[in-house]
C-alpha cells in the first residue's frame, strides 16, 4: 500500500504550517523512489518538503531516524547536509532546507576524498551520549550470518514469485544459487583464517555511526565543485565494511577501478582502530556484490513495482523487469574480489 497523493490544498496546509509563512508554489521533484520530495517556494525562501512512507507500508521510523541523525550532525557542525527546519511526525512531513546544486556527474579523486572525510566526521559522532538513541541502520549486516540471512531472505521472495517468470527462475536456479553457495564458503573460511567468527556479531566497539543508503546517487554538486549529502532515513549503527562495500559497489554510481581503490584504502585509514576491517571487506565483499544484484531484481516484486508507479515510473513493467534482469546478469559475472585487496 502507497500513502495516498495528498491534495493540494492539504499539501499547502502542511507546507504553511512548518514554514510558517505563505507558501507561493509547491514543486515536486522527481528521482525518489521511496519518499516524495517537493520543492517549496515561500515567503520565507525556498525549502524541500519531504514526505514519508506511511508507517503501515514500512513500520520503520525513517523521519525519527533523519529527524536524529541531522540534529546530531548539525550539534557538531556537519555542514555539507541539508539543516531540519521543521518536522510533522504525525502526518509524515519533514522541511528541510533548499539545496542548491546539480546531480553530481562524473565522481573525481576529490570527491572520494570529501566523502571519506565527511564519513569520518560521523565515525567521531559515535561518542556523543546521544549516539546511544539510534538502532542498528536500516538493513545492518553485523555479521556475516546476517548478510547470508538477507541474500537467503530476498532469493526465498524471488524464488516465490510465478513460474511464469522463467528468465528470473532461470537466473536465480542456473546462475545465482551456484554463485552465492561458493561465496557463502568462500566467506566463512576467509573469515576463520583471520581469525573471525563468521556467525557472532560485531563488538560494539567496531560498529559506526552510518548513513545505511549513503553514496554519490545521494548528493549534489554544489557551485564550488564539492558536494553536499542527503537522505539519512536510514541512520545508525552497522559494521562500516558494509557502508565501504556497498559505496564501492553501488549500481547507481559506477566507479573507475581506480576510485574503487583510493576509497578503500581511505575506508581503511578511517576505520584502522579495527585491525580486523580489511581482512572482513575482503571476505564480504563477494556477498555485499549479491546483495546487490538481488536489490536490482526488486522490480520483480510487486509490491515494490507499485512504489516506482507512486513514484512516477512510465515505462511499462515487462520492460523494468528485462532491463533489471539483464543489469542483475551483468553484475553478477563481475569480479568478486575487493580492487587492490589481498585474496
Amino acid at each position: 500500500m502507497t500513502p495516498p497523493e495528498p491534495g493540494a490544498g492539504l499539501l499547502l496546509d502542511i507546507a504553511e504550517q512548518l514554514v510558517g509563512a505563505p507558501v507561493h508554489a509547491l514543486e515536486p521533484l522527481g528521482g525518489g523512489r521511496n519518499s516524495r520530495v517537493y520543492r517549496v517556494r515561500s515567503a520565507r525562501g525556498d525549502f524541500a518538503l519531504k514526505q514519508y512512507p506511511s508507517r503501515i507500508e514500512d513500520p520503520r521510523d525513517r523521519l525519527g531516524a533523519e529527524q536524529r541523525a541531522l540534529t546530531l550532525m548539525a550539534r557538531h557542525g556537519v555542514d555539507a547536509i541539508p539543516h531540519l527546519v521543521a518536522a510533522d511526525a504525525e502526518r509524515g512531513f519533514m522541511l528541510l532546507s533548499w539545496l542548491d546544486g546539480e546531480r553530481a556527474g562524473a565522481i573525481e579523486a576529490r570527491d572520494i576524498d570529501q566523502s571519506a572525510g565527511f564519513l569520518a566526521q560521523l565515525h567521531r559522532l559515535r561518542v556523543d551520549p546521544a549516539a546511544a538513541a539510534f538502532g542498528p541502520a536500516s538493513e545492518a549486516c553485523l555479521s556475516g550470518r546476517e548478510i547470508q540471512r538477507q541474500i537467503e531472505q530476498r532469493l526465498d521472495r524471488l524464488q516465490a514469485l510465478p513460474t511464469s517468470e522463467t528468465h528470473l527462475h532461470r537466473f536465480l536456479c542456473g546462475d545465482f544459487a551456484p554463485s552465492a553457495a561458493r561465496d557463502f564458503a568462500r566467506a566463512r573460511a576467509m573469515m576463520e583464517q583471520a581469525g573471525q567468527d563468521f556467525e557472532a556479531a560485531l563488538a560494539e566497539d567496531r560498529r559506526s555511526l552510518v548513513p545505511a543508503d549513503f553514496g554519490f546517487h545521494n548528493s549534489l554538486r554544489r557551485t564550488d565543485g564539492s558536494l553536499v549529502f542527503f537522505d539519512f532515513e536510514y541512520f545508525g549503527w552497522d559494521d562500516p565494511v558494509k557502508l565501504t562495500a556497498d559505496i564501492m559497489l553501488h549500481p547507481g554510481t559506477t566507479l573507475a577501478p581506480a576510485l574503487v581503490e583510493r576509497f578503500r584504502r581511505a575506508a581503511e585509514t578511517l576505520y584502522a582502530e579495527d585491525p580486523g576491517f580489511p581482512a572482513r571487506l575482503v571476505a564480504c565483499y563477494p556477498l555485499y556484490r549479491l546483495r546487490w544484484v538481488l536489490i536490482l531484481l526488486n522490480e520483480f516484486l510487486p509490491e515494490r513495482w507499485q512504489r516506482r508507479v507512486a513514484a512516477g515510473a512510465t515505462e511499462s513493467w515487462d520492460t523494468a523487469k528485462q532491463r533489471q534482469l539483464a543489469r542483475a546478469e551483468t553484475w553478477l559475472a563481475k569480479q568478486g574480489e575487493v580492487p587492490g585487496g589481498s585474496t
